[in-house]
């Protein structure tokens, strides 16, 4: 259920209601020996972020906070020990002699 602002017409009393999309507007001001009608103002809404598959709430991250992010991950990755690379050695024997043929009858 969203919050709508609304603002009275006679006085100009700004004021803000949680109420559903399907319930009515309101019409009249709340202050007390203000009978003035109210309007509905416009709002800019809330924030949209899409979630789901192909969606990145890091997509929609400020300017700031991202350049904070690659700053700690360079330092991060030059503080990280170079990992090594282990191959098990081959036989020379066995990798130059191609594998038996079986004869077929």
């Amino acid at each position: 259920m969203p919050n709508y602002d609304y603002e009275c017409q006679a006085c100009g009393h700004r004021f803000e209601v949680f109420q559903s999309m399907n319930d009515a507007k309101l019409e009249h001001c709340p202050v007390e020996g203000c009978n003035g009608t109210v309007k509905r103002l416009l709002g800019t809404g809330a924030g949209l972020i899409f979630k789901g598959a192909g969606f990145y709430q890091t997509d929609y991250r400020s300017s700031s906070y991202q350049a904070g992010v690659k700053a700690d991950g360079a330092s991060s990755k030059s503080e990280a020990t170079p990992k090594t690379e282990s191959t098990p050695k081959s036989d020379s024997s066995s990798a130059s002699t191609p594998p038996a043929a079986s004869s077929g009858s």
